[in-house]
């Protein structure tokens, strides 16, 4: 039994992932891990698939190359480790940010370069890299579960390919010529209407399966950024990154009303002249003090009960790595936006950081998790739970 070389009149992308499935199972083409339903799928031949990457110029001119940490990808991230290349793989379900860097312990063995390509490898040897990390990503691979000639391509219904690759966009982490490529089984190069893509979906410029190498001329255009329209409040608070992403491209005056999301709601969060008068006074004081410069405290109180300071249920978020050139008032315009203002802010600009007093933990943990990736003047802030909880009777 073979796939059809042609999908059906009206198959669904879930149709064709099906049928592809189905046939590396049932044909033993499949390979661990197993079943292969729900995967990007393993298969017989994938190393030597790899390996054929490194006869594509494409690979050979690339410095950073982003690699997905698939299985059947293992070979790719082998070959790029055992070139020197830097190895950037994406943090699992993007729940820490967007890339992590593999980085092979000094005078890394064959051996030891085999194990960093692996799962297990990719979490013990790599390191988080921020918004900041000014990622210029020269070559991009994901896994497919189909694929076309014309370099179509269908993932295994997540998203996260075709989020990876927006985020990359929206960052200037790639450019509208970085190729991309996939490697798969030939049973997977399968032809499939165009109608079923959408306009956020990936495409290829290169098929590497165990028997060939596809250029596939793609004219289709890839995704152009973070198409916000399509991404729904679930999706935002299931990626921090994205949070980030968003209030940055929100400040440039970009429209990032999200898919379930009134565009009345959207723009609530823009301080009205009332508020940013209000604002100008809350940071008056600062500024007359030069604090962000010279380190003398701020604190700001917002409508604290005098009775809930003393009970001593405050919980108290440490927020490090604030940039020197940001002012307080831009950290209390991000704290609005994600739903995150605190009882009191205790701003200590000299030493790159800022106090959040909140009415209880859950508050405070629902401030850390919304807080997690935010990025401010270029740099990612570390929020925590500070470590001394601060509750002063």
């Amino acid at each position: 039994e073979r796939v059809p070389a042609r999908s059906p009149a009206g198959a669904s992308k879930q149709d064709v992932r099906q049928r592809v499935w189905d046939h590396l199972e049932a044909s033993g083409l499949a390979a661990c891990p197993r079943p292969v339903h729900g995967r990007i799928p393993n298969f017989q031949g994938s190393h030597q698939a790899c390996c054929s990457i490194r006869e594509l110029d494409a690979f050979h001119k690339a410095n950073e190359i982003k690699v997905d940490p698939d299985k059947p990808l293992e070979g790719v991230r082998l070959a790029a480790l055992q070139a020197r290349k830097t190895l950037l793989v994406p943090t699992p379900r993007l729940r820490t940010g967007l890339f992590n860097r593999i980085v092979p312990p000094p005078g890394a063995t064959k051996e030891m370069l085999r194990i960093c390509a692996t799962s297990q490898g990719v979490k013990d040897f790599s390191v988080p890299i921020g918004l900041d990390g000014k990622a210029r990503v020269d070559l991009v691979v994901v896994g497919s579960v189909a694929v076309s000639e014309k370099g179509w391509r269908i993932g295994k219904g997540e998203g996260y390919a075709d989020m990876e690759y927006a985020m990359m966009v929206s960052m200037g982490a790639v450019q509208k010529d970085t190729p991309v490529i996939t490697i798969v089984h030939d049973c997977q190069v399968v032809d499939f209407a165009e109608e079923l893509l959408d306009d956020h979906d990936l495409t290829v410029d290169y098929i590497l399966t165990p028997t060939r190498t596809i250029k596939t001329n793609c004219k289709r255009l890839k995704p152009q950024g973070i198409m916000w329209h399509k991404v729904s409040y679930e999706m935002l608070q299931k990626i921090p990154i994205l949070k980030s992403l968003r209030y940055r491209e929100k400040q440039a005056g970009k429209d990032v009303t999200l898919k379930d999301e009134h565009p009345d709601l959207a723009n609530a969060t823009k301080p009205t002249a009332l508020n940013e008068k209000a604002m100008a006074e809350n940071t008056r004081p600062q500024a007359a003090t030069g604090s962000a410069q010279t380190g003398q405290q701020y604190v700001e109180t917002n409508s604290l009960s005098p009775r809930l300071e003393e009970s001593g249920t405050l919980t108290t978020v440490y927020v490090g790595n604030i940039p020197a050139s940001t002012r307080v008032s831009e950290l209390k315009s991000a704290l609005r936006e994600f739903h995150a203002t605190p009882l009191r802010l205790n701003w200590q600009g000299a030493q790159h950081r800022a106090f959040l007093d909140y009415k209880d933990k859950a508050m405070a943990a629902s401030a850390v998790s919304s807080l997690q990736g935010l990025s401010l003047g270029g740099k990612t802030l570390r929020v925590e739970l500070a470590k001394n909880q601060r509750n002063k009777g």
